[in-house]
């Protein structure tokens, strides 16, 4: 079993809480938009990392991780791709993959709006993680945390962060 850190649209912002959250995880996904080659330090000197670069990452994150990144862990098929739409709204950057090898877990990030939806068509999860930054119009700062046990998916917790300084 493996606890997942999961967190997207950082744009440049990690404080103590953010930490203290992913500490208990085993590992730590970034969805993209990291903002700062630092961020992506500091996340990969506390727990083994899986990140994505996301629009507004520049040359230097986009040459330390993949644009899209396709992982099987604990027999779960999972592919993360910072902008990637949700269910009934696929990007075109992802649909024809879902379409003809759904993953199990399909992460994106991008909106800034926490989404946990099943899509029942394709038989896989989705996750946006929502903003744990402090730019964009998202009001509430969130992560989420759950377990990958053999093919399950469980213990999901949707983790709220002090709201954003305004």
């Amino acid at each position: 079993m493996k606890r997942i850190g999961l967190l997207s649209d950082t744009h440049g912002y990690l404080d103590k809480q953010i930490l203290s959250h992913l500490e208990v995880c085993d590992e730590i996904w970034h969805a993209g938009d990291i903002g700062t080659i630092t961020v992506l330090e500091q996340l990969e000197n506390l727990k083994p990392l899986r990140a994505v670069y996301g629009n507004i990452d520049g040359h230097e994150i986009r040459a330390a991780v993949p644009e899209t990144q396709r992982f099987i862990i604990e027999n779960v098929d999972v592919l993360i791709k910072h902008i990637g739409g949700y269910p009934g709204r696929y990007d075109r950057s992802v649909f024809p993959v879902i379409l003809n090898n759904p993953p199990q877990l399909f992460i994106s990030g991008h909106s800034h709006i926490l989404k946990v939806m099943p899509d029942h068509k394709f038989n896989l999860l989705h996750i946006n993680p929502g903003a744990a930054g402090k730019m964009g119009l998202h009001k509430v700062r969130t992560l989420v945390r759950f377990s990958v046990d053999k093919k399950n998916i469980t213990d999901l917790e949707v983790v709220e962060l002090h709201q954003k300084n305004y």
